[in-house]
């Protein structure tokens, strides 16, 4: 598959969505003079950000609010949005129709020169793909001191995949032979990828808890949706595949034993413990997570010839990502975080923890099946108030009242279900004392009141700017 392949082929989308990647299709086809065709469940309301990035593409047919047999059965081609389940009926009328069926990643994999660093986990990929490529940049600014074969001076360093910053298809064009990718991929990714074996020469796992559950149903098939990223790595004794783990994570340990016993493989293992002081001195995000998130990309950076003093050097300049721990706003003594990616509980126990001071926490959301058991132990235990909302919000105050109850807990906290985001902002800030921190960290997505974490943690932003000084 090439560029040129796409050309005068009837191509159809399957899945616009709301969070770009059916529009870098769809730009991408338009460039490669494929007759594109979008298809997509959702009413035209829903998508109009993402159809006003395609207004000056001409000759884009659109079917809205449902799907046609007739386009499946009729198409060349089938790109796939990654939240389409594999088993999809209208997939299989395409393939049993002939058409080929791929992805975005698929096509981004088939047509990228460069080398790729994929970064998966459940929680933790995108600040450590950020901080990966942030620390592989600052490298290139040294004059080259080692691992000459791996890198050299004049590489850049592009960073793309499920994060969101930079469209797959849309950098192809830029990307030279020289340079280096630094994916965050999902578990919907990596099963496209799967059927076609092609998977990153470097590979890291950040952590494995239970999330998804909606689509998997078990946490041992999550797992196994991320697996495909080492399954598939090719061994090669002269260059051996790149395969890293995290030695605090259970899973993680398991795969690093089973694939260390394989030849043509490095496996690696990183860890919080290990980082230096001179390191952890520089790095101004706050927890134990962040610090995990931290060792994952140096074991990358070193992977790759970046010493110490380039790392350390490159720390200061590294900000926290948007809507990740993100601080928004500061009043009498208050203040306020923005963590609406912390879609899993896990993710919200970590921001939980990352604060010493006493922690208001705005948590709920759309449930995906996982249980809060976990996560209402830590709120009844660290937090001082729990301001809920969304689908989940009885499930998470159940959970909180239920270790509150038991004999071994002594705390009383205040615990609180609202209607809205903004009446959850409202009733944290009334809440709140000098010297409390108020965190938006959800442990859910966000489709039962938004159409992304992005929206969700925008809206929390201004709603606390409204009323905040901003810090």
């Amino acid at each position: 598959m090439n560029k040129v392949f796409f050309e005068n082929k009837s191509v159809l989308v399957m899945g616009l969505g709301r969070f770009g990647g059916g529009a870098d299709v769809v730009s991408f086809l338009c460039r490669a003079g494929a007759k594109v065709t979008v298809t997509d469940l959702s009413a035209p309301e829903r998508l109009a950000d993402s159809m006003s990035r395609l207004e000056e593409l001409a000759g884009v047919e659109y079917r809205l609010d449902s799907h046609n047999r007739d386009d499946f059965e009729r198409t060349d081609v089938l790109v796939v949005n990654p939240a389409v389940k594999p088993n999809n009926e209208y997939v299989q009328i395409a393939r049993s129709a002939g058409a080929l069926v791929t992805s975005q990643i698929e096509i981004f994999f088939e047509l990228c020169p460069a080398r790729i660093i994929g970064i998966t986990g459940a929680n933790g990929k995108s600040t450590t793909a950020a901080l990966t490529a942030h620390l592989l940049r600052g490298r290139y600014q040294q004059p080259a001191t080692g691992h000459e074969s791996r890198v050299t001076s004049h590489e850049s360093v592009w960073l793309s995949g499920n994060i969101g910053n930079e469209p797959l298809l849309t950098i192809l064009d830029e990307i030279k032979g020289g340079d280096l990718v630094v994916l965050e991929l999902s578990s919907f990714q990596i099963e496209q990828l799967a059927p076609t074996n092609k998977v990153p020469h470097v590979a890291l796992l950040t952590n494995l808890t239970p999330n998804h559950l909606d689509r998997y149903g078990t946490f041992e098939a999550y797992c196994r949706s991320k697996e495909p990223l080492f399954q598939y790595q090719k061994l090669d004794e002269r260059n051996p595949a790149v395969s890293i783990f995290n030695a605090e994570d259970e899973i993680g340990c398991e795969w690093f034993d089973r694939y260390s016993r394989e030849r043509g493989r490095s496996c690696m293992k990183f860890s919080a413990d290990e980082l230096s002081g001179g390191i952890r001195s520089r790095f101004a995000l706050p927890g134990k997570a962040n610090l995990s998130n931290l060792a994952a990309a140096v074991c990358i950076a070193g992977y790759f010839g970046v010493d110490e003093g380039h790392i350390s050097d490159c720390l200061p300049s590294f900000k926290a990502l948007p809507h990740r721990l993100e601080p928004v706003g500061e009043t009498e003594g208050v203040r306020w975080y923005n963590d609406s990616k912390a879609t899993t509980p896990l993710s919200a126990i970590a921001a939980l923890e990352a604060f010493e001071q006493p922690v208001i926490i705005i948590a709920g959301g759309y449930d995906k099946g996982i249980s809060f058991d976990e996560l209402g132990k830590r709120i009844a235990q660290r937090a001082r108030a729990a301001v809920l909302i969304g689908q989940t919000a009885e499930k998470i105050a159940g959970a909180i009242e239920k270790k509150l109850a038991t004999k071994d807990t002594e705390r009383v906290i205040k615990v609180e279900v609202v209607g809205s985001l903004n009446d959850a902002v409202d009733s944290a800030g009334k809440l709140a004392v000098r010297g409390d921190v108020v965190l938006l960290s959800p442990a859910c997505a966000s489709y039962d009141m938004f159409d992304n974490f992005e929206q969700r943690g925008q809206e929390f932003a201004e709603l606390v700017r409204a009323k905040q000084r901003p810090l």
